[in-house]
């Protein structure tokens, strides 16, 4: 009787407030199980160390803000060993915040470009212009980037007629819009080598984030699922076409590794 009663509160609640619905649909379980029944991953995309990826693995950021939306610091020099891979880095990231990333990554890049909304978007959506104005904050004015405005679900990426080395998607992070992103992606901006990072693939290092891996996995062409990992020590996926020994995650992880951290602050 009381499971009953939940139910017809439940329905009520939805008709009032139908929003609601959003968190039912949203929610882990769901997408789990879906992720579950179409892929049988219950631990995730397999787990390959971030050596393995990033051989020798040391960077420094010039750049990091400790504040809220960020990325791990280890996210970021994830993205900064993997432009030093390519001569002349060619980089694109969906998703530019206060342009932390980019101004990393811009150090050893030729070319970099940022998609975001534009800042009447911005606001139309309710944010402060504070907000909007914070976008981009780091990265404005540097030489080798590029800062693209509009909205990843209608904008033309075939239009840049052009090929990216690196791909770093962290733009909204619901199903619709990472599956979108991805497959327009694989579509338009790929080249053989290309390496793409899905960022907040994971909410830490040891809990995925089972809505972004049902996107990732759906817009990914099946005959590239083989390439697509999840770094150790990272929030990040990445699909990166080399084989990796790999494991799958069996929590809590057992550390095995250290990493230096020196942290200094400069006055802006």
């Amino acid at each position: 009787m009381k499971k009953f009663k939940k139910i017809i509160r439940a329905i009520f609640e939805i008709l009032k407030n139908p929003w609601l619905l959003n968190n039912v649909l949203s929610d882990d379980s769901v997408w789990n199980k879906h992720v579950i029944k179409k892929y049988n991953l219950k631990n995730g995309l397999p787990l390959v160390d971030i050596n393995l990826v990033c051989p020798d693995f040391s960077e420094t950021l010039e750049c990091f803000a400790f504040l809220d939306g960020s990325s791990l610091p280890t996210d970021i020099a994830l993205l900064k060993s993997l432009s030093k891979r390519f001569d002349k880095c060619r980089y694109f990231e969906i998703g530019t915040w206060r342009g932390e990333s980019v101004i990393n990554v811009a150090e050893n890049s030729e070319e970099c470009y940022t998609l975001n909304l534009s800042k009447p978007e911005l606001l139309s959506l309710g944010l402060s212009e504070r907000y909007a104005d914070m976008h981009g904050f780091f990265s404005k004015g540097k030489e080798n980037i590029n800062h693209l405005t509009g909205n990843s679900l209608t904008f033309d990426f075939n239009g840049l007629n052009k090929k990216f080395d690196l791909i770093f998607v962290d733009g909204d992070h619901h199903y619709t819009t990472v599956k979108s992103d991805t497959e327009k992606i694989f579509e338009h901006l790929v080249h053989e080598s290309s390496i793409i990072v899905w960022h907040d693939y994971a909410y830490t290092p040891e809990k995925i984030r089972p809505e972004i891996l049902a996107a990732i996995l759906d817009g990914t062409p099946s005959e590239y699922r083989k390439y697509l990992y999840h770094v150790s020590n990272t929030l990040c996926a990445v699909f990166i076409r080399s084989e990796f020994p790999t494991t799958f995650m069996e929590l809590p992880i057992i550390p095995d590794k250290i990493f230096k951290i020196k942290i200094e602050n400069k006055i802006l």
